[in-house]
């Protein structure tokens, strides 16, 4: 059985976490930026995702530390969090590399015609 695709979310926060641990506001900041500004992160959906995530053992707490008066709770992705996102990788490469072909194919213009002629 194949794993299920990553959800945009948690792309984000597992890949932005790849740079070593970081407090949730760090994490919206890098998802912005790997993202080239395509995906900025709500606290509510931020917090949400690291909660699945540390369940499912693709992320852990990693600490906390008092800045300015602010409770800051760190997190880091594990092996397991790693393996995921290299499985995520080779899924997409193989949808690109589909995708590419296709395109690249004489005659392939996009959807199937249905009868009657609609997509």
């Amino acid at each position: 059985m194949s794993t299920p695709e990553l959800r945009e979310p948690a792309f984000w926060v597992l890949t932005s976490l790849t740079g070593g641990r970081r407090h949730g506001y760090a994490i919206i900041q890098a998802a912005v930026e790997l993202s080239d500004g395509r995906t900025t992160l709500a606290v509510t959906t931020l917090y949400a995702t690291l909660e699945r995530l540390e369940q499912a053992g693709l992320v852990r707490g990693d600490g906390d530390e008092v800045v300015g008066g602010r409770l800051r709770r760190y997190f880091a992705i594990t092996d397991e969090g790693r393996q995921r996102l290299t499985d995520e990788a080779a899924r997409l490469d193989a949808k690109l590399r589909v995708l590419r072909s296709r395109l690249s194919t004489p005659g392939v213009t996009g959807a199937p015609r249905t009868a009657g002629g609609a997509a």
